[in-house]
């Protein structure tokens, strides 16, 4: 219960990688994280790549970055979508230049990019994304988890373990360093 009584914001949009959002959101809440979902619009279902559903509790807009300890992206082709909403990237942008606790897993690597902010950062990804994240001036390896300040990344579905202990451990630290 290291999260009990903070919150953290996931984002998304239609074909998530269906594990990708479930998992890291489930572990989120175990840990006893209140774990707010925002889309395009507030009160509509997305479904996963694999059909599973998720109804987003809040539409990007209507979300602060300063009511969360940390943002988290989940992976599948919802990034190619979510890096194309201004209020996506601006709330991106905002909890990086706080230096809160951003996680993103496989494909989502894209909403950081468009976000401008891995210049400069360790990172893993889908291979898939390789390029792009080191055009973007990005540092990329091939691990199952990376931590590089704020920006905890992951490849792929069978990380997701490490990934999102990692990204526990991360936010249960920002939180103690607020004091």
């Amino acid at each position: 219960m290291e999260l009990k009584g903070h919150k953290v914001l996931a984002v998304v949009d239609e074909e998530f990688e269906d594990l990708e959002m479930w998992y890291p959101v489930l572990r989120l809440r175990e840990s006893g994280a209140e774990v707010h979902v925002a889309g395009p619009k507030a009160g509509q279902t997305y479904h996963g790549k694999y059909g599973v559903p998720l109804t987003a509790e809040y539409a990007f807009d209507q979300v602060r970055s300063e009511d969360y300890i940390g943002l988290y992206v989940p992976g599948g082709w919802a990034p190619d979508k979510l890096r194309r909403y201004a209020d996506v990237l601006r709330l991106t942008r905002e909890f990086h230049a706080t230096q809160k606790p951003i996680a993103q897993i496989c494909h989502a690597g894209w909403v950081l990019i468009s976000a401008k902010i891995v210049n400069g950062f360790t990172m893993t990804s889908t291979p898939g994304i390789k390029d792009d994240l080191e055009n973007a001036g990005a540092i990329w390896v091939d691990e199952e988890v990376v931590v590089d300040r704020n920006i905890v990344s992951g490849r792929r579905p069978p990380d997701l373990p490490a990934f999102t202990k990692e990204y526990v451990r991360v936010l249960a630290e920002y939180i103690r360093k607020q004091g």
